[in-house]
């Protein structure tokens, strides 16, 4: 006898995956989330500072050169990181909550 199983539906295999849970947000998951959402925070003022900068011309005479062109990327960071550490373009605050918003709506928890 010839026996024809069915192929498994994709659909039910889904189904047997759990879903994710996240434990709700601690102390710990705070200041994890303020501290990406200040790297965050300087990684977007870097952008801004590099579209600001895109038209300085590096020429001489009180230009740098190519050693300016090389490494303004570098100096570009570390205005971002000084403009955050003074408190930034705002930002910070508003990603650090949202983030452990989704946290707590993700956990089951009640989002405040």
């Amino acid at each position: 006898m010839n026996t024809v199983t069915a192929a498994p539906d994709m659909t039910s295999i889904a189904s047997l995956v759990p879903p994710r849970s996240l434990p709700p947000a601690r102390a710990a998951d705070v200041s994890t989330a303020k501290k990406a959402a200040s790297q965050f925070e300087s990684v977007f003022v870097s952008q801004f500072l590099g579209s600001m900068f895109e038209g300085v011309s590096t020429d001489p005479p009180f230009g740098g050169g190519e050693g300016e062109a090389m490494f303004r990327s570098l100096m570009l960071d570390q205005y971002a990181n000084a403009i955050e550490s003074r408190g930034g373009f705002g930002l910070s605050a508003a990603i650090t909550h949202q983030l452990l918003h989704m946290q707590e709506s993700h956990s089951g928890g009640v989002p405040k």
